[in-house]
């Protein structure tokens, strides 16, 4: 069973960036896919940033796309999420997910993932 331990969120202002991590427990993981989610309060969990198993294409919701960036560490075990020029609307509970099952393949839907992490609050200020 992967454990997975988000950290790096906090208050910041609209403009601002944090830099999200994610560390897991077991050494598969380098081999899973991997994705970022955010949930904001009475709003669904989406997907915002994925990365196949073998670290080809990462792939981001249009409401990220060129603001976050994916990326991971295997000798770490860890995965982040650089997030820049941050909006009021980015505020949210972010989660990390990891998907064992076609870890090679990209997939928007939190029903695929496996592995979740206990997530962590951004909050951004106008």
């Amino acid at each position: 069973q992967v454990q997975l331990v988000e950290s790096g969120g906090g208050l910041v202002q609209a403009g601002g960036s944090l830099t999200l991590s994610c560390a897991a427990s077991d050494r598969a993981f380098s081999n899973y896919a991997k994705g970022w989610f955010r949930q904001a309060p009475g709003k669904e969990r989406e997907v915002i940033a994925g990365i196949p198993g073998n670290g080809w294409s990462p792939y981001y919701a249009d409401s990220v796309k060129g603001r976050f960036t994916i990326s991971r560490d295997n000798a770490k075990n860890t995965v982040f999420l650089q997030m820049n020029n941050l909006k009021p609307e980015d505020t949210a509970v972010y989660y990390c997910a990891a998907r064992s099952k076609k870890s090679n393949s990209r997939s928007m839907r939190y029903e695929d993932y496996d592995y979740w992490g206990q997530g962590t609050q951004v909050t951004v200020s106008s």
